[in-house]
């Protein structure tokens, strides 16, 4: 019985081992294919787009461990454990320069390009930033002067064919608080006096102040740099009546170019190339003061009109400045121009409910370049019939800041943007 006994047992123990010799061998080709179809697996994901935000940083590699010494009853390595190794896959980006847009509501940026790095904040659908690298996964981008990251899938090159912005009314102006630095505000047609416009496909760029926030958003307007705009017309003023002083436009006329192309300087510089270094330098100034800054033109061409332009600016800034310079050749300085003294005008809506702001506006303007060293021309005023004041209904002004005989320097033109940047302290009294 005993001898029986032993064979069962004996017959158990052997089919055991043939069982665990193929379970060892069956590991061993698994782990081969494994290790075949990882391989496999990870270099068609290389060559896949992933349509998710994830992290890029991490595979996952089944490894065996095996333990190396021979077994005296089969002569096979013997499985001991199972882990998991995540290895860091190496981050690279190819070099770009080149602006791009948010394509969706409330993208995360973050420190490092990883999921699980630190979102520093959210930016919204439209929002313009430079990159200065990518790949499939991350964009390198410039937020706020900081490189940070972002995920490809979010960004277009594709500036947004619309982003008309509906402002609400605040103290001071409108409230832009709902929009993130960089949006782009379009003109939109159900703002008052929208209808009068006639090119218009174009947008400005709001810009918001990082520390020292003052809650107030100034329009820097570029004057001129609209391609085609002097063989567009407009009205004059919003009732269709008359101008009543003469300029670029006669007296009397009922329209004048959208907007015209500007003189040239002495040495041969455009006059809409200049206004535009002055929108830049003052739109640095007064960023670094805590103004937010609604950029009306960034670039050679901008398709508004002077009459989008300025209800842009009525519906999304506290103040409105365009910057010119003057078309003489007499070195006369710095002017603003004043709404004229005719009862018709000054009666006129919107002329009627603003014109005493445009004027103390461009009071200050001028104090604040006078204060900064600047060439006065006269008394700081010419009064002048303009389809910017005509059509304003929130403070706004045409500063002209020389004529063609003027020195339009770097040095020049930073002394003027700190003394514009004084004069609308003064205006709001910061």
């Amino acid at each position: 019985m005993r001898k029986l006994l032993n064979n069962k047992i004996n017959c158990i123990m052997a089919a055991s081992l043939l069982t665990l010799t193929g379970l060892s061998m069956t590991a061993c080709t698994n782990h081969k294919e494994l290790s075949a179809q990882t391989v496999e697996s990870q270099t068609t994901e290389a060559q896949a787009k992933d349509s998710r935000e994830k992290e890029f940083e991490t595979k996952d590699t089944l490894v065996l461990n095996t333990d190396d010494t021979n077994s005296a009853d089969n002569n096979v390595p013997k499985v001991t454990s199972m882990s998991v190794k995540k290895k860091e896959a190496v981050q690279s980006f190819a070099d770009t320069d080149e602006t791009a847009y948010v394509t969706a509501d409330s993208v995360n940026i973050r420190k490092e390009p990883s999921t699980s790095s630190e979102v520093l904040k959210k930016l919204n659908k439209g929002t313009k930033v430079q990159r200065t690298g990518k790949n499939e996964e991350w964009s390198r981008i410039v937020v706020e002067g900081k490189t940070v990251f972002i995920s490809t899938r979010f960004l277009t090159l594709e500036a947004p064919a619309t982003q008309a912005v509906e402002a609400s009314t605040a103290a001071g102006g409108n409230s832009v608080s709902q929009l993130a630095s960089g949006a782009q505000i379009k003109l939109n047609p159900e703002w008052r006096y929208a209808g009068n416009s006639k090119i218009n496909s174009g947008y400005a760029t709001l810009y918001k102040a990082e520390g020292n926030r003052k809650d107030i958003t100034v329009c820097v307007n570029a004057g001129h740099g609209t391609k085609g705009g002097s063989s567009v017309k407009t009205l004059c003023h919003p009732d269709g009546t008359p101008k009543v002083t003469g300029g670029t436009t006669a007296q009397g006329a009922t329209t004048a170019v959208a907007v015209s192309s500007g003189m040239t300087f002495q040495d041969g510089t455009s006059e809409a190339s200049v206004t535009l270094k002055m929108a830049k330098a003052l739109k640095t100034e007064l960023l670094s003061r805590g103004y937010d800054v609604l950029m009306i033109r960034e670039s050679d061409d901008v398709q508004l009109d002077n009459i989008a332009r300025t209800v842009i600016a009525n519906n999304t800034a506290s103040c409105h400045i365009a910057l010119h310079w003057d078309s003489t050749a007499s070195n006369k300085g710095a002017f603003y121009m004043g709404v004229p003294e005719v009862a018709s005008y000054r009666n006129m809506e919107p002329v009627a409910s603003t014109w005493e702001k445009h004027e103390a506006l461009g009071k200050s303007l001028v104090q604040g370049l006078k204060n900064a060293g600047v060439k006065i021309f006269d008394n700081g005023r010419l009064p002048m019939d303009l389809t910017q004041t005509s059509y304003s209904t929130i403070a706004s002004i045409d500063i002209e800041l020389g004529d063609k005989a003027s020195d339009h320097s770097d040095a020049t033109i930073n002394g003027l943007a700190k003394g514009l940047a004084d004069g609308v302290g003064i205006y709001f009294g910061k």
